[in-house]
C-alpha cells in the first residue's frame, strides 16, 4: 500500500510539483470572495491548544521601529509554495469566512475584498519565469487562487513589527532535503549547477537573499534608507522524504546541517529558525498503513530539532511547530490531495500563522511550545 496521494492517479489535476508535477505561480490576487453558505464547523481539541499556545507569542508587546527592514526567509516544498483554495467550497476562504467570521473577518475589507498589508512585501523568485512581488495579500501561493504559510505568518510579524516586513519565499515541488536541499555539512559534492544537482535548493536560498538584498531598488521599491536586518528563517518541507525511508532516517541530521549551514553562510549565528512538522493526515493515520512508522518518525525527527534539551546551542532560536492538528477531512477541504493538506485554506492559514507565531515568541523572548494532543 502507497502512503495517500502517491498514486499517479490522483496526481493528474494537480498543477503543482510536489509530487513531482511543477506549478507556475502567477500575479496576486485582490478579488473579493464570492458569498458561499456553510454551516459552522466544531475545531478539534488539538487546534485549541494550538490557539492558546499562539498567544503567548501574540502577546508579545510589537517591536518599536529602529527604520530597518525585516526580513524573513520561508524555504520548503510545494507546501510552502502554498495550496490553501480562496474561492470556491467547501474549505475554501470563502467558505471559512462565512463560517468563522469571529476568527478570519480581519481578513478581509467592508467590501469584503482580502486585504492588503501595505506593511508586509513578499518577493518571490524561485521560478524565474514567473517572479512575484507585492504588498501581502492572498494569491502568493501556488497561483493567484491559493495561499501558503507567507499569509498567516505575514500578518504575525507584520503585527509585531512597526517597522515594514520583507518576506523571501523561497519554495519549490518536489524537492527533498535528503538531495536537492542537502547543505553542505551533510554531504559531499560538488557545486551544483542546475537544478537537480545535489544541493541545488539550498544554494538557490542563499542566492535568492543575495539577489534580492543587494537590489533592494528592484525588489522593494520603498524606503529602506537605514537598511535591512535578516530577522528569521521558516521551514515547511517533506514529502519527498517522507516517503523513502532512508531519507527519513537521515532527516534530523540533514536539519541540523541545514540550520547550522544558513546561520553560517547568511553570517547570522543565532537565527530564529521555526520549523513546521510535515503533519499531513493529521493524529489519525491507521495503524495498519505501512508508512505510519516512517512519517511519524519524519515528523517527530523534525520537532526533535528544536528540543533544547537535546540540541542546547538551538535553545531559545529554534521552535517547532506541530502541524498534526491543523488536519480536516476531505469531505471539508476542496481536493483529496493529501499530499496538499486537501488544498483546505484553513489549514495552510493556520501553519503560517503558528509559524508566525513561533516566530514572534523567539523574536520576543517568549518561545511557543508546539501544540500536544
Amino acid at each position: 500500500m502507497k502512503e495517500p496521494g502517491t498514486d499517479p492517479v490522483s496526481l493528474a489535476a494537480a498543477p503543482c510539483n510536489d509530487c513531482p508535477l511543477k506549478t507556475n505561480p502567477r500575479s496576486v490576487a485582490t478579488h473579493p470572495p464570492d458569498t458561499i453558505m456553510s454551516s459552522h464547523r466544531l475545531f478539534p481539541t488539538t487546534l485549541i491548544v494550538a490557539a492558546a499556545l499562539g498567544s503567548l507569542a501574540v502577546a508579545a508587546p510589537s517591536r518599536p521601529a529602529d527604520g530597518k527592514l525585516k526580513i524573513f526567509i520561508l524555504s520548503g516544498q510545494s507546501n510552502m509554495v502554498g495550496f490553501g483554495q480562496v474561492k470556491g467550497s467547501p474549505g475554501t476562504m470563502e467558505t471559512y469566512l462565512k463560517s468563522n467570521p469571529k476568527d478570519y473577518g480581519h481578513l478581509v475589507d467592508e467590501n469584503g475584498a482580502p486585504v492588503v498589508r501595505k506593511d508586509v512585501w513578499v518577493v518571490d523568485i524561485s521560478y524565474p519565469e514567473k517572479p512575484r512581488q507585492g504588498w501581502l495579500t492572498t494569491g502568493f501561493g501556488a497561483d493567484a487562487g491559493h495561499i501558503g504559510p507567507e499569509y498567516g505568518f505575514g500578518f504575525q510579524v507584520g503585527d509585531y513589527y512597526e517597522d515594514p516586513v520583507l518576506i523571501i519565499k523561497s519554495a519549490w515541488g518536489g524537492r527533498s532535503l535528503s538531495h536537492n536541499f542537502l547543505p553542505p555539512g551533510a554531504g559531499n559534492y560538488p557545486q551544483p549547477q542546475k537544478d537537480g544537482d545535489a544541493g541545488f535548493q539550498y544554494a538557490e536560498i542563499l542566492r535568492h537573499v543575495r539577489e534580492i538584498t543587494g537590489n533592494l531598488g528592484k525588489y522593494y521599491p520603498h524606503d529602506a534608507g537605514k537598511g535591512w536586518e535578516l530577522a528569521g528563517f521558516g521551514w515547511h518541507q517533506g514529502w519527498n522524504d517522507r516517503i523513502d525511508q532512508k531519507a527519513v532516517d537521515a532527516y534530523e541530521q540533514n536539519l541540523v546541517h541545514l540550520i547550522k549551514d544558513l546561520r553560517k553562510d547568511l553570517d547570522r549565528p543565532k537565527l530564529p529558525f521555526v520549523i513546521a512538522n510535515t503533519g499531513m493526515g493529521g493524529w489519525n493515520i491507521p495503524d495498519n498503513a505501512p508508512y505510519k512508522k516512517r512519517v511519524e518518525k519524519l515528523m517527530n525527527a523534525q520537532l526533535a530539532v528544536a528540543d533544547a534539551a537535546k540540541y542546547p546551542d538551538f535553545k531559545g532560536n529554534v521552535a517547532g511547530v506541530e502541524t498534526r492538528g491543523f488536519q480536516r477531512t476531505r469531505e471539508e477541504s476542496p481536493s483529496k490531495q493529501d499530499f496538499h493538506w486537501l488544498r483546505n485554506w484553513e489549514t495552510l492559514y493556520l501553519i503560517g500563522k503558528s509559524m508566525g507565531d513561533s516566530m514572534v515568541g523567539l523574536l520576543a523572548g517568549q518561545p511557543v511550545a508546539p501544540a500536544v494532543r
